[in-house]
């Protein structure tokens, strides 16, 4: 459950990129929801082995590398989804970060673990 919440998150982040960067086109919205799922298999996989080999480079730039490895993810997301094109680095640079940023923002909602969690206080 917790996976289908966080590519719901970033299938919302991608929405978004899609609305706020000129050069990322998703034609529509089963292939937007199938990015966002293929976007967290990518990220659980591919993105920790190419953290690890790149790590000396992210080291000397104090981790900004971590921006082109998240824009290189997207952009191959988009080689393997037939909906969905970015056209440059730079586009999928941006939608990278927009994607980052909504990711952060939906752990922050949903906690830690993908849960959505509720907080109550009792007064005594």
């Amino acid at each position: 459950m917790g996976f289908l919440i966080r590519a719901l998150i970033a299938a919302l982040g991608l929405w978004l990129a899609t609305r706020w960067v000129s050069g990322i086109r998703v034609d529509d919205a089963g292939t937007l929801v199938l990015a966002g799922l293929l976007l967290g298999v990518v990220n659980a996989i591919v993105r920790p082995i190419a953290i690890v080999l790149t790590f000396p480079i992210t080291l000397v730039t104090l981790g900004l590398f971590l921006l082109v490895i998240n824009a290189a993810m997207l952009a191959l997301v988009a080689a393997l989804l037939p909906g969905m094109r970015i056209a440059g680095f730079g586009a999928a640079l941006l939608g990278a970060l927009i994607v980052s940023i909504t990711g952060w923002i939906g752990s922050f909602l949903v906690g830690s673990r993908a849960k959505v969690e509720f907080y109550s206080h009792r007064r005594r």
